[in-house]
């Protein structure tokens, strides 16, 4: 399991790194296009949009994986260790269940995509629906390793 966690924790780092460089990359060339040439690429807005879809759903997983998400310690720690742990096993099974909702809807999101194109690519939207599958997943995997995790801590 240790070598499942680094290789998902590997490719959803370079994912983010990727999808950040293409943001940048588009949106530079945008701010190029937009000074010193007579009309901007259409493309360039759309490329960059598609960007940050894929960042963002690249990134929820690490932000997951590293305890990154905002929680409330000042109510959280004003808790019995028992009500804490009883806390932390329910958020992550909430958590679990919520992306795995959100991987399945987004599985039919790709579906009903196929066919739709993006207006200036010209891509199948379920390439941009797809960043919900890769959210749901990465985040899910993340949120049960965390339980597993906690629920080891109890036990010992």
């Amino acid at each position: 399991m240790r070598k499942t966690r680094k290789y998902v924790a590997t490719f959803l780092k370079y994912g983010t790194l990727i999808s950040s460089l293409g943001l940048i990359v588009s949106t530079v060339i945008q701010i190029y296009a937009r000074f010193y040439m007579e009309s901007a690429p259409s493309w360039t807005e759309e490329s960059a949009r598609f960007f940050f879809i894929y960042a963002m759903a690249f990134a929820s997983g690490l932000a997951m994986k590293d305890g990154f998400y905002v929680h409330f310690d000042v109510f959280f720690n004003r808790l019995g260790k028992k009500v804490q742990r009883w806390v932390t096993h329910f958020i992550s099974l909430l958590t679990i269940v919520l992306f795995m909702v959100l991987m399945l809807y987004g599985i039919q999101f790709v579906i009903q995509g196929l066919p739709e194109r993006s207006p200036s690519l010209e891509v199948p939207m379920s390439i941009a629906f797809g960043s919900m599958i890769l959210m749901g997943l990465s985040v899910s995997f993340f949120a049960l390793l965390d339980f597993l995790k906690t629920l080891k801590k109890q036990k010992s």
